[in-house]
């Protein structure tokens, strides 16, 4: 039975869903349709408590089970994704070079787009190939501010 936590972040509310097979969604929205989880669920125990430390600047990466719901094409783009290290970014054409065929970058674009592990799958770490911030389900302005949460580099105010 798939069980349901949502947890407070800086972005929105994050509903976290998954058994013991694994994770199978992260999303973020602006009113939970439930009450913010005061009770864990035991199986996303692990998520929440990696969500929570990244946001808080504590961890760059996660260590969890997952078992997200997609075609062959979509698991093995978010395989793909899995290795874009914290704090980088890469281009659709550099994640269809690295499947094998620059031809699929529309294909691998469309499969980035319907990842259903919000953060944990870092799909906010491709950009467009001019270095633009491109298509984000969180919206761009979330985008935006989960790459300069990862950026090593803090932009310092003048004033």
């Amino acid at each position: 039975m798939v069980q349901i936590s949502y947890i407070e972040t800086p972005l929105g509310i994050a509903k976290i869903s998954g058994d013991s097979n694994g994770i199978t969604s992260v999303s973020i929205t602006q009113e939970p349709t439930g009450k913010l989880t005061t009770e864990t669920p035991t199986s996303l125990q692990g998520a929440s408590t990696q969500l929570k430390a990244y946001f808080e600047g504590q961890r760059s990466g996660f260590d969890l089970k997952l078992n997200p719901s997609g075609t062959e094409f979509q698991k093995k783009v978010w395989n793909e994704l899995l290795n874009i290290p914290f704090g980088k970014t890469v281009t659709y054409l550099d994640i269809a070079k690295r499947l094998g065929d620059p031809k699929c970058i529309r294909a691998a674009a469309s499969a980035n787009g319907k990842n259903p592990l919000w953060i944990i799958v870092p799909c906010h770490r491709v950009i467009g190939s001019d270095g633009s911030l491109t298509g984000y389900a969180g919206g761009l302005w979330r985008k935006k501010w989960l790459l300069d949460h990862e950026n090593p580099v803090k932009q310092q105010s003048l004033f």
